[in-house]
């Protein structure tokens, strides 16, 4: 799937029209109804601001909409520029044996936000 498909997927089942979109995160229709079908010019691609205003009003996965859009989330790129040595060998890795790294692997840590407690 396509940056422009995903986003047009999750704006479906968002039931929300391009323009009311738009308006919500700033930008013409015109050029949503562009990114969604793929016609942007290479200069003309989203930024990542738009982007996570996108994943925002439409509940999607913003680390997922940045990489469709073939941007690196921030979050990844600190933690590759923190460990080069390691991503180096991780890209090395055919699917095969990146499957076993991750079956050996614990899942990832769900952060839960408690209410706090008065006192």
């Amino acid at each position: 799937m396509t940056f422009g498909e995903k986003v047009r997927a999750a704006r479906k089942v968002k039931g929300v029209d391009l323009r009311t979109l738009a308006g919500i995160v700033g930008v013409h229709f015109t050029y949503l109804s562009k990114i969604e079908n793929g016609k942007l010019d290479f200069g003309d691609a989203p930024g990542e601001g738009l982007i996570l205003k996108l994943a925002a009003a439409l509940g999607a996965d913003a680390d997922e909409l940045l990489l469709l859009a073939h941007r690196i989330p921030e979050r990844i790129k600190k933690r590759v520029l923190e460990r080069p040595d390691v991503f180096r060998r991780l890209a090395a890795l055919d699917d095969a044996a990146l499957d076993k790294v991750l079956a050996g692997m614990a899942p990832p840590a769900t952060t839960r936000t408690r209410p706090r407690k008065r006192a």
